[in-house]
């Protein structure tokens, strides 16, 4: 693994245009970051992140089976009461599911080291399915990769492929929604409609704002009509602190992703993973946070906490590192600090992304210090070997 300056396409801001990729600045920033890419060889891909990837999400739906059944789980992972029968019947009738992204930190030089689970409203999915491919098959027309690259990517295929899979357990009609103004997560959502509509499956689309309740407690859209499935790119755990929530359990509304999901998305899952396979390989030592000092060579992580908020790291060096948030009052897990790796000042994180519980592509999300924030870059990646066959590592 390493990263490599390269040529930027002189006209990727009009293809991104084109394609309704309208975040790739955001306040002024780059967020999709085409100076450079990250080159892998093939074992790199195959050993070191799509393999674990695979064992890790069996692991964590074997998790599911054993939190569903245990109070004491369900509280330490901070489950509101009235929601977790509802949570656990969700997961005894295998309601479908589609799609997470584990993150790793990893550099070529050992085991990639599991970072957390985002299974409930993963992103940056548009830009590492489609706009990173579109560079590649670029970047080769133009000559500025090898012959033969590259890239460990099927996630759209897979994602039509999912949508097909689950289509019969879907409840119509289907909607997709997300925040009106996140040009973000509309974006996000309109992609992954387009791969339901790809795989045969009538939806619509709507705000998240404009969702209604019935008189009865259920679900609707802008015209009065129940909603049957949901699609929403929407923390589960804030729908239970909203006046909303409390209709969920009985509004007979199918949600994709399910809300066993919320259990995976929980950092509350690391400790519980590291409990049951301590010595993995690919897991760091985790546990809940009884609250005191940090001690050195661990990190504080909010149960519920996005894009690197409200992260304290304590190094072994002594240095600290604290991040600002909103998530300041909720319960905490302590995990060992296994720091990024920094590649000319630069800190990339793994994002692999599972669908239809297979591994089947990887997202780069670099930033200038070692918490991946809300204003990480997004650099592509591509599998890169020298003219006479030779992977370079």
């Amino acid at each position: 693994m390493r990263r490599v300056a390269t040529a930027e396409r002189p006209d990727w801001r009009a293809k991104a245009a084109a394609c309704g990729f309208g975040f790739h600045t955001i306040d002024d920033a780059p967020y999709w970051d085409e100076s450079a890419y990250y080159a892998f060889s093939l074992r790199e891909i195959e050993v070191d992140i799509e393999a674990p990837s695979e064992e890790l999400h069996a692991m964590a739906l074997d998790m599911v089976g054993r939190i569903v059944g245990s109070e004491q789980h369900m509280q330490q992972l901070a489950i509101p009461e009235p929601y977790r029968d509802w949570i656990a019947q969700s997961w005894r009738e295998r309601q479908p599911h589609l799609y997470g992204r584990m993150d790793f930190a990893y550099d070529g030089t050992g085991p990639a080291k599991l970072y957390e689970l985002n299974y409930d409203t993963p992103t940056s999915l548009f830009e590492a399915a489609f706009f990173q491919w579109q560079w590649l098959e670029d970047q080769l027309a133009r000559g500025q990769l090898p012959a033969g690259s590259d890239q460990f990517n099927s996630i759209y295929e897979s994602l039509v492929e999912a949508f097909g899979t689950i289509a019969r357990g879907i409840a119509r009609p289907f909607h997709f929604a997300a925040v009106r103004d996140s040009v973000e997560d509309q974006g996000t959502v309109a992609y992954l409609r387009d791969c339901a509509l790809q795989a045969g499956i009538d939806c619509g689309a709507l705000a998240i704002e404009d969702i209604g309740i019935s008189a009865d407690g259920r679900f609707t859209d802008l015209d009065d009509q129940v909603i049957g499935c949901l699609f929403k790119l929407y923390p589960l755990e804030d729908m239970f602190r909203e006046s909303f929530g409390e209709h969920l359990p009985r509004s007979g509304l199918q949600l994709i992703e399910p809300p066993w999901k919320a259990l995976l998305s929980n950092k509350g899952i690391l400790p519980l993973l590291w409990d049951a396979h301590r010595g993995h390989p690919n897991l760091l030592p985790a546990e809940f946070d009884g609250g005191g000092a940090l001690p050195r060579g661990w990190v504080r992580k909010p149960l519920h906490s996005r894009e690197g908020a409200n992260i304290a790291m304590h190094l072994d060096d002594g240095r600290e590192l604290r991040t600002d948030g909103p998530y300041r009052d909720g319960p905490c897990i302590r995990q060992a600090c296994h720091p990024l790796t920094g590649f000319d000042g630069h800190y990339p994180l793994i994002g692999s992304w599972v669908v239809g519980d297979r591994a089947c592509g990887i997202g780069i999300r670099e930033d200038s210090s070692l918490v991946t924030q809300d204003s990480a870059r997004f650099v592509p990646h591509a599998i890169v070997e020298e003219a006479r066959g030779v992977l370079i590592a």
